[in-house]
């Protein structure tokens, strides 16, 4: 998120060509012999994955560091979003960050301490990824950083087992979900929805994405690209129709919070834990990203097992359906490589994330998707990441990259996040718009 207005509405994002069918044996900027003297070297990465994620991310350059004798310490941090650019202009740069907003990247970039990507980044970033992926990487017209991980947002999180129990499908349009979610209430007596918002210092982001979605799919990729320009304002009807719509569920305490509390349980909860409570049951209904499915594995189901993930499985998802049937428009979201240094081994460490031999790496340690052209799908560690990267690809998919990750960061990352908060502890709706709104003046 930028402390900056955007200065122009961003093109239709078609975020993802057909993913390259075949390994990348040795792609540009790959480590090769010449990063021997290089041997020794550490290399040190500060982002916002932390727990199983990290140590996976981690294990991403076991490779790297037999192949070049660099050595990479990635380190997560819970408050990345908060403390990056305290860190950055007090000279306590990491030599590289994951930067999950481009417009935090855009904030970063304002200290002049970001170091403009090599022409080899550069030019893996042409081969591998969508021109609208480059442009969330550049800032006023330079390129700083490669896009890393994807992840597709706006999926419904459920168990298959349930829904064939209470005789109830997947929804097709938002009716259909708000008609699925009285059923299932009516028929156990228990609110159907658990939610949690969260997040340490980014506490409020889950919510974003719900009325995200909701601004996608009533209002149309035009308006949702006119919202993130700062034209259409959070006081305008379509926002407002948004949060309405998404009231309907999160306000209701019949259908919130299954397996935590009240409503207002929403705001004590952490994101990743509702996890759990879809794979034991204790939950019909979640809504979560792409990247929940690698929090299904470090939790159990009722028979102590790790939940499979599979339409046939302990736990699966679809897309929260649009207005009308067949309208399919998703959220995406993904991070952005930035360096603060220009040393040659973070130069080698920035060649090998640029490029399919690290999308490969990741993706094959599980629970995420690269957006990464040159990528091999079938590494993807479950048929739910394999039918991600599919919605990503196919040309009908309305794709917009998350709103609240484009708007100025004393609102997408201030008063949007801490606006999501107030509301779910009880402020009148229009009262939380006119306060979000405000965060442009600060």
């Amino acid at each position: 998120m930028a402390t900056l207005q955007r200065r122009h509405v961003l093109a239709p994002v078609a975020l993802i060509g057909a993913l390259g069918l075949g390994l990348v044996g040795c792609a540009e900027g790959s480590p090769s012999s010449s990063s021997s003297d290089l041997s020794g070297q550490t290399v040190k990465i500060s982002g916002g994955i932390t727990g199983s994620e990290a140590d996976l991310l981690n294990q991403s350059f076991t490779q790297f560091t037999a192949d070049t004798g660099i050595k990479v310490e990635y380190t997560g941090d819970k408050s990345f979003e908060g403390n990056i650019v305290t860190k950055v202009t007090g000279g306590s740069a990491p030599d590289i960050a994951i930067v999950p907003q481009p417009g935090l990247l855009k904030t970063l970039v304002g200290t002049g301490d970001v170091k403009k990507a090599s022409d080899t980044v550069s030019a893996n970033v042409d081969k591998y990824w969508s021109k609208d992926w480059k442009t969330y990487g550049t800032v006023d017209g330079t390129f700083y950083a490669a896009p890393m991980l994807a992840n597709v947002k706006g999926y419904v999180w459920y168990s298959p087992a349930k829904f064939k129990e209470w005789g109830v499908s997947v929804p097709k349009t938002w009716d259909d979900l708000l008609t699925l979610t009285k059923t299932i209430q009516q028929k156990t007596g228990q609110a159907p929805w658990c939610a949690g918002f969260a997040s340490g210092d980014a506490s409020g982001w889950p919510g974003t994405d719900w009325i995200e979605d909701l601004v996608l799919r009533q209002s149309g990729p035009d308006v949702y690209d006119q919202w993130v320009a700062g034209t259409v304002k959070f006081t305008d009807a379509p926002i407002k129709s948004a949060f309405d719509a998404v009231g309907q569920i999160l306000l209701n305490p019949q259908y919130v919070n299954a397996g935590f509390g009240d409503v207002k349980s929403i705001n004590s909860t952490a994101f990743a834990d509702v996890a759990a409570k879809v794979a034991d049951g204790s939950c019909a209904m979640t809504h979560q990203a792409s990247f929940l499915s690698s929090n299904f594995l470090d939790v159990k189901t009722a028979s102590g097992q790790t939940p499979k993930v599979a339409p046939d499985g302990d736990v699966y998802a679809f897309i929260l359906p649009g207005i009308t049937e067949g309208a399919q428009s998703v959220e995406a979201g993904g991070e952005f490589v930035a360096s603060f240094s220009d040393s040659a081994a973070v130069q080698k460490v920035l060649e090998y994330m640029s490029s399919p031999d690290f999308a490969n790496a990741r993706v094959k340690l599980g629970g995420v998707i690269s957006a990464n052209k040159g990528a091999d799908p079938s590494l993807a560690s479950s048929a739910f990441l394999t039918d991600a990267m599919k919605t990503l690809q196919d040309q009908n998919t309305v794709v917009r990259f998350d709103a609240s990750d484009l708007m100025p960061a004393t609102v997408g990352s201030g008063s949007f996040w801490k606006g999501m908060v107030s509301w779910i502890d009880g402020k009148p709706t229009d009262q939380v718009l006119s306060d979000i709104q405000a965060g442009y003046n600060n």
